[in-house]
């Protein structure tokens, strides 16, 4: 079965995305990994990074994004009769191994979903609402992924900042999750406050056979060119290896490198565009320390 990761901090601009792509690129690309990129961020940011904007109209007009598999899941009677892997982008960025399950705009109808909790909650009245929404909650991404997590090694969840539907629901399908963070005192609230979120969420799903017992991976520092930010710099990781265990901190950081941003205009991951350059060895580095972590908690 693959290993579900979730790269998620409650702070926007940190860097989240550049970090998922990267990482799932570097394991398909240089360790012959089977990666699947599942972007749950309505800014598409994590599509946008392994698709040009034409083809991703095209996917979405072959109705290949996620917000139709989303849709199955809230009408599983209606017409949409393919499966997970039907709306799958094989091998993006003509890297074999690294797929993507493309994000939408138009992610969900909210109006969908109070409407299935509500028929569900009428339908069992001995159960309570709060129930029904802990249940689909735990179960939304989850159902999604499950068809076809026996094809991948990573399957890597890009998630919106904040603390949405789909974050929770991400995270509960999860293995592992990472907080890609910035040396800044704002970014490291933004740990703590997902920190807090996830504690809650655990409760609320205590005893649930279905949710998996999401952990920390770790924590990935990306710099920030900021001359303010470097004045912090110290502070913050002082505050930070407070926080956290030793052993949650990645060792390799991602420096200020214009390539990594440059990349971003091509529509590929820094370390396919431009593998030369410092910020993608630096991605290279940390893929390595991912392996090895993994590979330490599966003896473990």
């Amino acid at each position: 079965m693959g290993l579900v990761i979730a790269t998620v901090n409650m702070k926007g601009g940190v860097g989240k995305t550049t970090l998922t792509v990267n990482l799932a690129a570097c394991l398909a690309k240089l360790y012959g990994k089977r990666v699947l990129v599942v972007d749950l961020d309505t800014q598409i940011s994590a599509t946008l990074s392994l698709v040009t904007p034409q083809d991703f109209s095209k996917i979405r007009r072959e109705k290949k994004t996620i917000s139709y598999a989303i849709a199955k899941v809230l009408k599983p009677n209606s017409r949409y009769k393919f499966e997970t892997k039907d709306l799958i982008t094989p091998d993006v960025c003509w890297v074999k191994g690294l797929d993507l399950l493309a994000g939408d705009i138009d992610i969900y109808d909210e109006f969908l979903v109070s409407e299935k909790l509500h028929e569900e909650t009428v339908e069992n009245p001995n159960i309570d609402f709060i129930d029904v929404w802990n249940g689909f909650e735990g179960s939304l991404i989850k159902d999604i992924l499950a068809p076809v997590i026996d094809e991948y090694d990573f399957i890597i969840l890009d998630c919106a900042p904040g603390y949405n539907l789909l974050t929770r629901s991400g995270i509960m399908a999860s293995h592992f999750y990472i907080m890609p963070a910035r040396p800044e005192p704002l970014s490291l609230v933004g740990m703590q406050l997902l920190e807090r979120r996830i504690a809650k969420l655990r409760e609320a799903h205590e005893g649930d056979k279905n949710c998996l017992e999401s952990s920390l991976l770790g924590v990935a520092f990306i710099l920030s060119g900021s001359s303010l930010f470097a004045r912090y710099y110290d502070r913050v990781m002082e505050r930070v290896t407070q926080d956290f265990d030793a052993s949650k901190i990645f060792q390799t950081r991602i420096p200020m490198d214009v390539n990594v941003a440059k990349a971003i205009d091509s529509f590929q991951p820094v370390v396919i565009e431009n593998p030369s350059s410092a910020g993608s060895k630096a991605f290279v580095k940390l893929s390595q320390e991912l392996l090895t972590k993994v590979q330490q908690l599966a003896g473990d």
